[in-house]
């Protein structure tokens, strides 16, 4: 540790204290575990469907992805301090694809039962407004970057400097739009409605109490539920790596999934839960990947790099192939039945046998080639891209 710089010892500190190792429980801790993550998401979705009136709804869904992946976070930090380098993409890749392949489908499900419970037929598709067109542009940025770190099998601190650079600039272009019209206030729910209505004072304390104490929720709770998972791993005799690939993750994104299920619940606010799922893309994709060489370093006591092995960059392109098809059926603004169905099932193929992982990856990127292929010499430009430079000309051009 010697050779650190005297600055990096505070960060070191952190994740010094956020990367112990877990500590033993019962599997029936999830008893009280579950329950408590399942408060914490509701605040944490209180809090941020109250904020998107006071400031613009984007940013107040990607602090909100934020706090929703603290425990991914806290996962991949244990891994990476502990030098678990065989680990680190299979957690990393399995939130992303538990995200895409099953988040994305069953908000539309979710959406478009409870759009026939009310009478209104079926819901064909989940259509995005106009500033959506950043979210969706923003999450194309990191995926042109990231096959360069699969290319070149190793993950560094430069490779981090410029996913962060990434995020930032996401954040900025997000800050500079405007809040939701206040006019659909009465379509919230009690509580958010109750905090929006109410004085300055006591509105700001409700939002900012609602997320430090989801926040904290999630932070304490996430240990133990994700420990008494682990318990019930080990009876039943699951590899090390299936686990943090496919268990963990269901555990860390378990808050927000109860959060985007909440919002789809309304087919009208459906867009919003869609575009929170693809803010925690792009922030596992920037932020936490950046994460990993840093602690990684940390614990070396020198910049070091990742080096990923065979399996390690299988997986990486298979995620990347997920994530190409989805962005480009979000170049429409839009997310059809059919679509949604496609990733379900191709997310499926390789999860229940593993040997079909290659020809997955292969027809993930097929399609996406085809797709990108049809835009560029087709006649009608993907909708994203001219509503993002309509935003940019209206809200981001003339507030910078």
């Amino acid at each position: 540790m010697g050779m650190l710089p005297q600055a990096a010892y505070p960060l070191f500190l952190f994740f010094l204290f956020a990367a112990a190792p877990l500590k033993e429980t019962s599997a029936t801790t999830v008893l009280w575990t579950a329950p408590a993550i399942l408060l914490a998401a509701l605040m944490i979705a209180w809090a941020a469907e109250s904020a998107q009136y006071f400031v613009a709804q984007g940013f107040a869904l990607a602090m909100l992805a934020w706090l929703q992946t603290l425990p991914e976070f806290a996962v991949e930090a244990v891994l990476a301090w502990h030098q678990q380098t065989h680990l680190l993409l299979a957690n990393l890749t399995g939130a992303l694809r538990l995200l895409t392949g099953f988040g994305w489908p069953a908000i539309y499900v979710t959406a478009a039962l409870c759009h026939r419970r009310s009478g209104a037929g079926p819901l064909r598709r989940i259509v995005l407004h106009d500033h959506h067109s950043v979210e969706v542009v923003a999450l194309m940025v990191p995926l042109l970057y990231v096959p360069v770190i699969a290319i070149k099998g190793t993950l560094t601190i430069y490779d981090g400097i410029v996913l962060i650079a990434i995020y930032a600039a996401y954040l900025i272009i997000l800050s500079r739009l405007p809040s939701e019209d206040h006019e659909t206030i009465e379509d919230l729910e009690v509580i958010p409605r109750t905090i929006v209505k109410a004085r300055r004072s006591n509105r700001i304390l409700a939002i900012t109490g609602l997320f430090v104490a989801g926040g904290a929720l999630i932070y304490f709770s996430a240990e133990p539920f994700l420990a008494s998972l682990l318990a019930l791993a080990t009876l039943a005799g699951m590899p090390d790596f299936i686990f943090v690939q496919w268990i963990a993750p269901l555990v860390s994104e378990f808050p927000e999934m109860l959060s985007t299920l909440y919002w789809a619940r309304h087919p009208e606010r459906a867009a919003i839960a869609l575009m929170n799922m693809v803010s925690s893309n792009i922030n596992q994709w920037t932020l936490l990947a950046a994460m990993l060489p840093i602690v990684y370093s940390l614990s070396v006591g020198a910049p070091a790099a990742i080096v990923l092995d065979a399996g390690q960059t299988k997986e990486l392109w298979l995620t990347l192939g997920q994530a190409a098809i989805a962005l480009v059926f979000l170049l429409n603004m839009e997310l059809t039945w059919w679509e949604a169905a496609a990733l379900a099932v191709l997310f499926a193929v390789p999860f229940f046998d593993s040997a079909a992982a290659t020809a997955t990856t292969w027809i993930y990127f097929g399609w996406a080639g085809v797709a990108v292929a049809r835009m560029i010499f087709g006649r009608r430009k993907p909708p994203a891209f001219p509503r993002f430079v309509q935003v940019w000309k209206l809200h981001v051009r003339r507030t910078a």
